[in-house]
């Protein structure tokens, strides 16, 4: 719709419901208080959403779109080996263009109050690990064990949000190869840590004291590769 000016657009409200569910909660997503915060005229919302239930749906639509079709892009993405595919996976968990963990926590927390809300939760996670357990099977596991290292790996990621874990971008790389190990039951290689490093502006010095990698800043937002061809079978 062109004629938006002073009222807005349904990408600006939309914009503005997510910044109040990750700052306040659902609670927070109100018309009026959105209308106020963009300068807005109340009723200007009503060009664009027939009312705040249809606002909220489409939120919970951006965070399907958003969170679940990133893990599962990723997780279909071409690899040499099921250590490059979880990397690749991993990048989701460092890039919040690519996974926004904010939003992810704030959904989350929104279900504990909604049951349709929590049966949206539910479905994208099995979605997400469904996606897991076929790159799994993708690299030769059995399917059983493929779903039980899935759900290690995802409910592993899961527990981070949900408990609103805080880790230096140093601290998280140092920890990835033991994680690679635990969840693929293979050990990474050099090559195929530097490329991730490298995507996410990293760069390893020798830790003296653990003899393992380290950095000091973590940036927010890292570098894409360009998606590569999925390798099938």
């Amino acid at each position: 719709m062109n004629d938006s000016g002073w009222r807005g657009s349904a990408d600006v409200w939309l914009d503005a419901a997510y910044a109040a569910l990750v700052e306040g909660g659902v609670d927070a997503v109100r018309i009026l208080p959105l209308a106020k915060r963009m300068k807005l005229s109340r009723t200007s919302f009503y060009w664009f959403f027939t009312d705040r239930e249809a606002l909220l749906t489409a939120l919970v639509e951006r965070w399907k779109k958003k969170n679940t079709g990133a893990i599962i892009r990723q997780s279909e993405m071409y690899a040499e080996s099921v250590v490059e595919a979880i990397l690749n996976l991993n990048d989701c968990w460092l890039d919040q263009r690519l996974f926004d963990s904010q939003f992810e926590f704030a959904l989350r927390s929104w279900a504990l109050q909604s049951k349709e809300i929590g049966k949206e939760v539910e479905w994208a996670d099995a979605a997400r690990i469904d996606a897991f357990t076929e790159l799994f099977i993708r690299f030769g596991y059995d399917r059983h064990i493929a779903d039980v290292r899935a759900r290690a790996m995802y409910l592993t990621q899961i527990g981070y949000i949900s408990m609103n874990t805080r880790e230096t971008l140093s601290v998280r790389m140092m920890r990835i190869p033991e994680y690679i190990e635990v969840f693929t039951g293979q050990r990474a290689q050099p090559r195929e840590l530097e490329r991730f490093y490298a995507r996410h502006g990293y760069v390893p010095q020798a830790d003296a004291s653990t003899r393992r990698p380290f950095a000091s800043n973590h940036r927010k937002a890292a570098e894409n590769t360009a998606p590569k061809r999925q390798r099938r079978g």
